[in-house]
């Protein structure tokens, strides 16, 4: 088989996180793991303000925005995320959701979330985007005030270490496997997919700002320290010198990293 040979003739195999590394299949191969993060861009200069988001989606300066910007799939947690939300509205928390991303494979999802967020108390204080790039993707994360992603599983959480990189503090659930660097770091709240736990992380983050800014700070430096291209070129070039230490007749060319 062409994927087992590709596996037990490569120095290592690539994963983005340790949990991937557990879950992937070896083809009971010994091939070494090498575990290095996907790298993200820090935002690029935008022509919306911040400010502009509000007064384009009328979200009043004083509520707080939380995104959630993904795919909407049904392993992203947001028959966990919606009812935890309702919840706080119900009680008085003051937000305004924004929930941008689509799902081109399955449509008829999509249109049910969008519905399900009409019919409810979300209804007044949601918006709804579709997916976004350039400009507004830049624009919305810069004015967001925090981040979720309770998904059920993610092999590391891009989208998240995008928010982090940003300055923005993030509320995952433990099954988005980025989640040791934010509990390490302390850039965020990290919950099991529970409902209730969810519900109880972003009251604390949406009702204490000096919080959601510390963390948020915590997120920045962490992100541009491991996840910032230059730090992701200096984590792979220091893997290919282990890789070539405990053989020197090994040359770079022949070092060959199998990502699966």
């Amino acid at each position: 088989m062409l994927e087992r040979a590709n596996i037990a003739g490569a120095a290592a195999l690539h994963f983005t996180s340790t949990q991937e590394a557990k879950v992937s299949e070896r083809f009971d191969t010994a091939t070494p793991d090498l575990i290095l993060p996907l790298g993200v861009n820090p935002p690029a200069l935008s022509s919306l303000r911040a400010s502009e988001v509000r007064d384009r989606y009328q979200i009043a300066p004083s509520r707080p925005i939380l995104l959630y910007m993904s795919r909407i799939d049904p392993k992203k947690g947001l028959d966990l995320l919606l009812p935890a939300l309702e919840s706080l509205a119900q009680t008085g928390v003051e937000f305004h959701f924004v929930l941008s991303g689509a799902n081109p494979q399955d449509r008829r999802y999509e249109q049910q979330i969008q519905q399900q967020i009409q019919a409810s108390a979300l209804g007044q204080r949601t918006t709804i985007t579709g997916f976004v790039a350039g400009d507004l993707k830049t624009a919305l994360l810069a004015a967001a005030d925090c981040f979720v992603l309770p998904s059920y599983y993610e092999n590391f959480g891009i989208a998240v270490a995008e928010a982090m990189i940003a300055g923005k503090p993030v509320v995952i659930s433990d099954q988005v496997h980025i989640w040791p660097a934010i509990a390490q770091s302390e850039s965020g709240w990290v919950v099991p997919c529970d409902q209730m736990a969810l519900a109880a992380a972003l009251r604390m983050a949406l009702q204490d700002s000096a919080q959601r800014q510390q963390r948020g700070q915590n997120a920045r430096e962490y992100a541009q320290m491991n996840y910032s291209w230059p730090a992701i070129a200096e984590q792979t070039l220091a893997a290919y010198q282990q890789l070539l230490a405990p053989s020197a007749r090994l040359s770079a060319a022949k070092i060959r990293i199998t990502r699966l």
